[in-house]
């Protein structure tokens, strides 16, 4: 039995580190869209993927960014996705040409809700977790489904005491 929380197989990011990763992303994506190698417009998943789709859309060159409002978690419990806010129908369509962001695919729930309503857009995170990872396109890291990722927004700086004080 494992009496771990799920919080203590962490993976703690900092900004450095997922934008380092971001633009990591941004290079993979980089000629991969069908405007001959562009994108029409990046869609970040919010909240999560902002801080990615900030960094993907500004190595790209994409001015047209827009959001897709998801709720999934309240704080470290998983729910039910639903959309709350939609990004604009008419930049939309049905997906082509769109490049949608996130930070993170899990379990793959929100994004397959997204994929659903958007079929022909690409799907791009940072990083993927092995049951999510069938519903994303691209994405840079992989991570085991057990690890809790600690994104920068989500954390305050403290004191830690020594592991070994004296």
């Amino acid at each position: 039995m494992n009496d771990r929380l799920p919080h203590e197989k962490g993976f703690h990011i900092s900004w450095d580190q997922i934008h380092r990763d971001s633009r990591a992303l941004a290079w993979r994506l980089d000629g991969l869209g069908p405007d001959n190698g562009g994108w029409r417009a990046v869609v970040a998943i919010t909240r999560g993927g902002m801080a990615p789709a900030m960094i993907v859309s500004r190595e790209l060159d994409i001015r047209v960014v827009d959001t897709v409002s998801v709720k999934s978690y309240n704080n470290q419990t998983q729910a039910a996705p639903r959309v709350i806010k939609a990004p604009q129908a008419e930049v939309m369509g049905d997906g082509t040409g769109i490049l949608v962001v996130d930070d993170l695919v899990d379990t793959g729930k929100t994004l397959e809700l997204v994929r659903a309503l958007y079929p022909k857009a690409h799907f791009a995170t940072v990083y993927a977790k092995p049951q999510g990872r069938p519903m994303v396109d691209t994405f840079i890291t992989e991570v085991s489904q057990d690890t809790w990722i600690f994104f920068p927004w989500d954390m305050a700086l403290q004191y830690v005491e020594p592991y070994r004080a004296t």
